[in-house]
C-alpha cells in the first residue's frame, strides 16, 4: 500500500507496465482461520494493533504466511476467494514487515525506508520479502500489480492497511469470500466516520488523501462525493468544498 508517494501517478503507470504475474496454481482456497484468530487477539475494534502481541505469536503468523506463500490462487477460485486471499496476504505481510524491524524502535513504517537503510530499496513497499507462486515480490507488486490491476474494486482502499494512523483500520477479522461484500462496506463505514481520517458536513469534505491518490480508481464507479456519501453518516452537499487531511504516518499501534 504505497500510500506515501507524491509522485504517485507516474509510479502507477510503471506498476501497470511491470506487474507481477504469479504462477498458475492448482491449490484449493485456503482457510484464513489462523489469521482471523490473530486479528481477534491482537487488534481492537477501532483498528489499534498490538504488534508486541503479534511478536509473541509470530510463529503462528509465520505458519499462516507459509500457507499463503505455498497456495497462490488458482483459476478455479471465485473472484471473491481470490480478492479475500490477496487482501489478507497484503495485510498479514505488512504486519510481518513491522515485526521484522521491531528491534529498530521504529515509529512509522516509513522509517524502514528512510531511517533503516536497505541496499537498493527506496521504501518499505519495495522490499522483496514475499514469495507467492514461486515469485519474489514486494507489497507494491501485490497492491498495484495484482489487486488494482485484476480487480475493479475501489473499496480495497478501505481494506488494505499501511500500519499508519491515517490508513484505514486493520480489520480484527480476516476477509472471507462469503462475507467479502459486507466486510468491504463495513470498512467504508468505519473509515468514513472516523473524524481523525475523514470529516464530512453538508458544506465541507475534509477527507483522506486516499481519495486524492486513488481518485481514478474511485471515479470508475462514481464520483468521490458519491463514495463519501455512500458511507458517511453526515452527507456532503452537491456544492461541498473538498480538502484533504494531512496524513499521519505514525504507527497504528504499539511495538
Amino acid at each position: 500500500m504505497k500510500r506515501v508517494l507524491v509522485f504517485f501517478p507516474l509510479l502507477f503507470l510503471l506498476f501497470s507496465c511491470f506487474a507481477v504475474e504469479t504462477a498458475e496454481s492448482s491449490a484449493a482456497p485456503i482457510s484464513h482461520e489462523i489469521w482471523d484468530n490473530l486479528l481477534k487477539k491482537h487488534v481492537s475494534n477501532s483498528g489499534y494493533v498490538d504488534y508486541g502481541g503479534f511478536k509473541i505469536d509470530e510463529k503462528k503468523l509465520d505458519q499462516y504466511l507459509d500457507m499463503v506463500s505455498a497456495n497462490a490462487p488458482a483459476s478455479s477460485w471465485s473472484a471473491n476467494e481470490k480478492l479475500a486471499y490477496w487482501i489478507n496476504a497484503y495485510n498479514a505481510f505488512t504486519v510481518k514487515l513491522i515485526l521484522n524491524h521491531a528491534d529498530k524502535n521504529i515509529k512509522s513504517i516509513k522509517d524502514i525506508g528512510s531511517t533503516i537503510k536497505i541496499p537498493f530499496v527506496n521504501t518499505p513497499w519495495d522490499i522483496k520479502f514475499i514469495k507467492i507462486g514461486g515469485e519474489e515480490m514486494d507489497l507494491n507488486n501485490i497492491e498495484h500489480g495484482i489487486i488494482r490491476k485484476r480487480f475493479n474494486e475501489p473499496r480495497i482502499h478501505f481494506a488494505l492497511v499501511c500500519a499508519a494512523k491515517s490508513c484505514p483500520p486493520l480489520r480484527n477479522e480476516a476477509f472471507v469470500a462469503s462475507k467479502l461484500v459486507s466486510q468491504l462496506d463495513d470498512q467504508g463505514v468505519k473509515f468514513l466516520n472516523d473524524p481523525f481520517k475523514n470529516e464530512v458536513s453538508s458544506g465541507q469534505m475534509n477527507i483522506s488523501k486516499l481519495f486524492n491518490w486513488y481518485g481514478g480508481d474511485f471515479k470508475k464507479k462514481g464520483s468521490v462525493r458519491e463514495w463519501v456519501n455512500k458511507y458517511a453518516k453526515t452527507k456532503a452537499g452537491s456544492n461541498a468544498d473538498v480538502s484533504y487531511k494531512d496524513y499521519d504516518w505514525s504507527l497504528n499501534g504499539k511495538l
